[in-house]
């Protein structure tokens, strides 16, 4: 089963668990990131540092709208405002890889590198499935972080109907309300998986995690996510 972006768009996922991929981040696997400044490509660095704000700014706007609870109306508004940027950004991005490939930290800095995996990260099924290889490759030859993957190929899992194997998605049950990390396989090894892609410890990411809550739980998220229609039956 395939979904579209607009099948499971940030008013059915739990919207934060998209704005807090930084925040899964290893710091330390950022430094570990060879740069020298004098080789950037100056020109490609601003086009991509611009590119960063464009998706972060309206991004944060519309979370800030949707965790206060603003009207519906402006809701939609800054949800539109987000989406025509990811597609003028994938534009840019597109032009940029086709012309120089992957243009990693020691390319064009680490926020103007980030800046192509956001875009892609935020782009449509099909297009993010296209550049997996070229992430899977980059993080191989360590130019970007493996948590970028690791979140990359949670979300297409999720789009896909699949369960996840990071726990970096989540969802909000329309129903009730209440907020569940999307089906994890192999949960009993999920903190491993996600140390060896450098990223947090589940209870440092989601507040109140605990692994036998959630796998007491784990029947109750599984139809809930199947009734709303992004998990395969």
């Amino acid at each position: 089963m395939e979904l579209t972006g607009h099948d499971i768009c940030m008013k059915t996922l739990f919207f934060f668990f998209a704005l807090l991929h930084i925040c899964s981040l290893s710091m330390a696997q950022v430094s570990t990131f060879q740069i020298d400044s004098s080789k950037f490509n100056k020109l490609l660095m601003v086009t991509l540092d611009s590119l960063y704000k464009q998706d972060q700014v309206p991004r944060n706007k519309y979370g800030n709208a949707a965790y206060s609870k603003q009207s519906p109306h402006v809701i939609d508004s800054l949800e539109k405002i987000m989406r025509d940027a990811d597609a003028r950004n994938l534009i840019v991005v597109n032009k940029i890889i086709a012309q120089y490939g992957w243009l990693g930290p020691e390319k064009v800095g680490v926020n103007a590198s980030e800046a192509l995996f956001l875009v892609i990260q935020h782009a449509d099924l099909k297009t993010q499935k296209t550049y997996l290889p070229m992430i899977r490759t980059a993080e191989k030859n360590g130019e970007t972080l493996s948590s970028n993957l690791a979140i990359l190929e949670d979300r297409i899992n999720m789009r896909e109907g699949k369960a996840q194997l990071y726990g970096s998605q989540g969802f909000t049950d329309k129903q009730t309300g209440k907020k569940y990390i999307y089906p994890v396989k192999d949960v009993d090894h999920l903190e491993e998986r996600r140390k060896a892609m450098g990223m947090t410890a589940m209870k440092d990411y989601f507040k109140g995690w605990d692994l036998e809550d959630y796998k007491k739980s784990l029947p109750e998220i599984v139809k809930a996510a199947q009734q709303q229609g992004i998990l395969s039956k």
